[in-house]
C-alpha cells in the first residue's frame, strides 16, 4: 500500500515538473496557442537516444494546442537539470485505426536549463525535422500501451523515443476549451 501510494505522489511530480515545463513556457512567441489538453502516462521509456546517444528519461506526456499542434514530451532524468525536455512536435494527427494515432514530426524542441528564459522557464531551441510518432492505445479509454517516435534533422541527426506503459490508466486533464470549432485530429476524437 505504502509503495503504491509512493509510486501515485512520484507520478503526480512528474506530471506537475512536465505541466509547467510543457503548459507554462511560451513556445515560440508570445502569441502561442494555448494548451487545451495534457495527458501524463505512466510507464517506461524502454529507449531514448539521440545521434545514437541513449539517455534515461523520467516521465512522457502529451499535449495539444487550441490550433490543433500535438506534442510528445520526454522529461530526461538529468541530475543535472530538471528541465531538460525533448520534444517530438507536429501537426495534422490522424488516426488509421481505433487504436493507432500517428502524428507526423515536422520539428523537435529542446529545452535544458541552459536556453534563454521566459517567465521563468527555458524557451525551447526549435530544429526542423522529418518523422513520425505512432501511438499504439485508445486515448479516450485512457489506456495507451506504446509510443514509438523517430525524427531525424537536416543535418542527419536521430531522435528515437520507445515508451510502454505501466498498464495503469492515463492522467488526462482538459486545461482550456477550445475556440469555435475544433482543431485537426485529436487522439481524443
Amino acid at each position: 500500500m505504502a509503495y503504491q501510494l509512493n509510486m501515485k505522489i512520484r507520478h503526480f511530480r512528474q506530471a506537475l515538473v512536465l505541466a509547467g515545463l510543457v503548459v507554462a513556457t511560451p513556445t515560440f512567441a508570445s502569441e502561442a496557442p494555448d494548451t487545451v489538453i495534457f495527458a501524463m502516462m505512466p510507464g517506461k521509456c524502454s529507449g531514448f537516444k539521440v545521434a545514437g546517444r541513449e539517455f534515461a528519461c523520467r516521465a512522457v506526456a502529451f499535449f495539444q494546442t487550441e490550433e490543433g499542434r500535438a506534442h510528445f514530451t520526454v522529461a530526461l532524468d538529468d541530475p543535472n537539470d530538471d528541465s531538460h525536455t525533448i520534444t517530438f512536435s507536429g501537426d495534422n494527427g490522424r488516426r488509421p485505426e481505433a487504436n493507432l494515432y500517428e502524428l507526423p514530426i515536422d520539428r523537435m524542441l529542446l529545452k535544458s536549463k541552459h536556453r534563454p528564459k521566459a517567465y521563468g522557464l527555458p524557451i525551447p531551441f526549435v530544429e526542423s525535422t522529418a518523422g513520425l510518432c505512432r501511438q499504439v492505445g485508445n486515448f479516450v479509454t485512457l489506456e495507451v500501451s506504446t509510443i514509438s517516435c523517430t525524427a531525424t534533422d537536416r543535418n542527419g541527426k536521430t531522435y528515437e523515443l520507445q515508451y510502454k506503459s505501466a498498464g495503469a490508466l492515463m492522467e488526462v486533464r482538459r486545461i482550456k476549451r477550445m475556440r469555435v470549432g475544433s482543431p485537426a485530429l485529436s487522439p481524443f476524437d
